[in-house]
C-alpha cells in the first residue's frame, strides 16, 4: 500500500528536524577550541559578535609598532601576556579566519609560542618585535580587547572587542603612542641598503663627527649656509608667530670632488637633534615617502645626492622625468609650516629643472663650493696630514696642484704617508721628500687616469670622492658651470 504523499512529507521533514537536531546536540557537546575561548572568555561575547579593526603599516614601521603596543600596554595592563598560534597556514591567515576555522573546526589552530622577529632601531643596535602574536588587554575606557599583532606579510595591528568604538579607541590610542614612541625621530636614515644592520626599506646610518675647521671652503662660505640651515630652524617659533613659512631649500653645486659631500656631513653633525634622511641615486625615488617622514620627524633634514639624475630640466629630456615631477610634489606637500630642509647637491647645476625655483621652500639658495685656492690647497695638505707634523715648504706642492680639488689633496697625503712609512717605520713628521715624491707620482704621465678621476685638473672630472670614517659620498658625475642657478635663487659664487 503506498504512503499518502502528505504523511511523506510530513515524515523527511520529521526526520530532517531530528538530524539538525542531532547535529546541534553533538554541536554544543563539543569543547569550545581553547583558542577561540580565550578570545570569547575575554570579550564576553559570541565568536560571531567579535568586531574588527585593523591597521596596516609599512613593514619599515615595525619597531615603532612594537614601541607603540609596548606603551599601550603600560599604560593598561601592565600583567599582560602574549600567545602565539600554532597551525599550518598561520604565516598566510589573517586572525580572524584563524579564529574562525578554529571554532568551525575548519583548521586546527591552537594557542602556541610567540613569533618572533628582529629588527633594527639604530645603526648598531636591534630589538625583538612580535611577529605573530595576541595580547588580552583592555580599551581606554576599560572595555576588554583583545591585540594582536604580525609583522608579515605586512605589518599590521588587530583590535577584536566586541563593540566598534572600543576597538576604534584602542587603535587609535597604540597609533598615537606609535608616533610618540618614534625609533626614527633625531636619526639619520637612508632609503637604500646598508651595511649597517638594514631592514626592507629604511636603514639607519651613524652620525658622522665632523669639525667646523675640517670643512676648508672659502671664507663667509660654510657661515652663510649654516643660517640658511640651521639659523632659520633657531627661529622656528618666532618665524610662525610672525607668519613666515619654514621650509627651505639649499643647492650646493660645484665639480666633483671639491667638498659638496664632505660639507653635508659637516652639517649632519652639526645638526645633532634634527632627523636627516639621506636619498642618493636610485633611492630618489622613495622622495615622497621621505617627505612625509620627515614632516612626520621634523625639525628634518632631507639630502638628495646628484639630484640631476633625476630633475634635469624639461627642455633637456623629451617629457621630463617621472621623478622630476615626484620630487616637485613631495617637496611642496612637505607645507611651509613644516620645519624641514630639502638639500640638493650636484655637479651639473646648469641643467636643473627651473621649477625647482619657482616656489618658496623649493630652492631658496645656491651655493657653489668651488676648488680651493691657494689658501685652500694649503689648510687641505694640513687637514689631511693628520696627527703628523709637516716638516716641509708647502708653496711648492700648493703651486704645482693649482686646480686639483679635495680629494685630490686627500689622496696626495696618503701617499705621502706611505713613502714615510716605507722610509721609516716611526716616522712622525712628513718632509719635503715625502711630499714631493708622492706629488710626481700622481702628476707622472702615467697617472693621467688617476689623476683624472681624482680630479687634479687634468682631465675630465667623472668623481667625488670626498668621503669619512662614517658616510661615503657616492659617484658624482659630470661636468659643473660655475656659478649657475635657477633664475629667483639666491646664488653665492666664489673663485678659486
Amino acid at each position: 500500500m503506498a504512503m499518502d504523499p502528505n504523511d511523506a512529507i510530513r515524515l523527511a521533514r520529521a526526520l530532517q528536524n531530528l538530524l539538525h537536531d542531532a547535529h546541534e546536540t553533538i554541536e554544543a557537546s563539543k569543547p569550545v577550541p581553547e583558542l577561540v575561548a580565550r578570545v570569547t572568555g575575554h570579550l564576553g561575547c559570541e565568536f560571531t559578535h567579535i568586531v574588527n579593526v585593523v591597521e596596516t603599516l609599512p613593514t619599515w614601521e615595525h619597531a615603532n609598532l612594537q614601541r607603540g603596543v609596548d606603551a599601550y600596554l603600560a599604560a593598561h595592563s601592565p600583567q599582560a601576556e602574549w600567545y602565539g598560534i600554532s597551525g599550518q597556514g598561520r604565516e598566510h591567515d589573517d586572525f580572524v579566519n584563524m579564529l574562525a576555522g578554529a571554532a568551525r573546526g575548519w583548521s586546527h589552530y591552537e594557542p602556541g609560542a610567540v613569533d618572533y622577529t628582529t629588527v633594527a632601531i639604530g645603526p648598531d643596535e636591534s630589538t625583538e618585535v612580535i611577529a605573530l602574536g595576541l595580547t588580552l588587554t583592555r580599551a581606554p575606557g576599560g572595555a576588554p580587547v583583545v591585540v594582536g599583532m604580525r609583522g608579515t606579510p605586512q605589518c599590521q595591528i588587530v583590535v577584536l572587542a566586541e563593540e566598534r568604538a572600543d576597538a576604534t579607541a584602542t587603535r587609535d590610542e597604540i597609533t598615537r603612542l606609535t608616533r610618540e614612541h618614534d625609533v626614527y625621530r633625531g636619526q639619520i636614515l637612508s632609503f637604500e641598503w646598508s651595511e649597517h644592520r638594514g631592514n626592507d626599506l629604511v636603514t639607519f646610518l651613524p652620525r658622522p663627527s665632523v669639525r667646523a675647521e675640517q670643512v676648508i671652503l672659502p671664507e663667509d662660505v660654510l657661515p652663510v649656509i649654516e643660517r640658511h640651515i640651521v639659523g632659520i630652524g633657531e627661529q622656528a617659533v618666532r618665524l610662525r608667530e610672525h607668519g613666515q613659512h619654514l621650509k627651505r631649500g639649499l643647492l650646493l653645486h660645484g665639480p666633483p670632488g671639491t667638498g659638496k659631500t664632505h660639507t653635508v656631513r659637516y652639517l649632519l653633525s652639526r645638526m645633532s637633534e634634527c632627523t636627516v634622511i639621506l636619498l642618493t641615486g636610485s633611492a630618489i625615488r622613495f622622495v615622497t615617502q621621505a617627505a612625509g617622514l620627515a614632516r612626520r620627524l621634523q625639525p628634518a633634514l632631507v639630502v638628495l645626492e646628484d639630484v640631476d639624475l633625476v630633475a634635469q630640466d624639461r627642455s633637456v629630456t623629451e617629457n621630463g622625468s617621472p621623478l622630476l615631477f615626484a620630487l616637485l610634489d613631495a617637496m611642496d606637500g612637505v607645507g611651509a609650516d613644516a620645519d624641514v630642509t630639502f638639500l640638493l647637491t650636484t655637479n651639473r647645476a646648469d641643467v636643473l629643472e627651473r621649477a625647482l625655483a619657482d616656489r618658496p621652500g623649493r630652492v631658496d639658495l645656491a651655493v657653489e663650493i668651488p676648488k680651493p685656492d691657494a689658501q685652500g690647497r694649503a689648510a687641505l695638505l694640513r687637514l689631511y696630514a693628520g696627527d703628523l707634523r709637516i716638516e716641509a715648504d708647502l708653496e711648492p706642492v700648493v703651486t704645482r696642484t693649482e686646480g686639483a680639488t679635495a680629494s685630490f689633496f686627500k689622496e696626495l697625503l696618503r701617499r705621502a704617508v706611505l713613502t714615510a712609512l716605507r722610509a721609516d717605520d716611526g716616522v712622525t713628521a712628513l718632509t719635503d721628500a715625502h711630499l714631493g715624491h708622492a706629488l710626481d707620482e700622481m702628476l707622472d704621465e702615467r697617472a693621467t687616469l688617476t689623476r683624472a678621476l681624482l680630479g687634479s685638473g687634468d682631465g675630465p672630472e667623472t668623481s667625488d670622492i670626498v668621503s669619512g670614517p662614517a658616510l661615503d659620498e657616492p659617484l658624482d658625475v659630470g661636468i659643473a658651470t660655475p656659478g649657475v642657478a635657477p633664475p629667483g635663487v639666491g646664488v653665492l659664487r666664489y673663485g678659486g
